[in-house]
């Protein structure tokens, strides 16, 4: 399940991922980050991903496929957990990501308000 956060605002939004995400609401909120890019043309995302986060492989598909084509109109990226494999995976991520002018940083879970300041700056 994937649900808007209520701090969202502007060209920033946050969401919370939980449980299995099907295809069908990988592609609702593909639309809406659509939607936000063709008001602000670059935005900021904020991701809680919870414990119980898992994903199909169709919309895990449908996911990179998107990223790879919008990430012109990615400015910031906070990934927010307490996954140490999430942490390693962001640590990773964000040393490619910069090489697309993308700023990527992971926080803990604990680091909410920390990692809302730091997209919203």
């Amino acid at each position: 399940m994937i649900t808007k956060l209520p701090q969202s605002e502007g060209a920033t939004i946050g969401i919370r991922v939980s449980g299995k995400v099907d295809q069908a609401q990988e592609q609702e909120w593909i639309n809406t980050f659509d939607s936000l890019i063709a008001q602000h043309n670059k935005i900021n995302l904020l991701v809680v991903i919870d414990d119980t986060f898992s994903v199909g492989f169709e919309a895990a598909l449908t996911d990179l496929k998107w990223t790879f084509g919008h990430m012109k109109h990615m400015n910031r990226l906070a990934i927010v957990s307490s996954g140490r494999v999430i942490k390693g995976l962001v640590e990773i991520d964000s040393f490619f990501a910069k090489m697309v002018n993308i700023e990527e940083k992971y926080f803990d879970v604990n680091e909410l308000e920390t990692a809302w300041n730091w997209i919203k700056s």
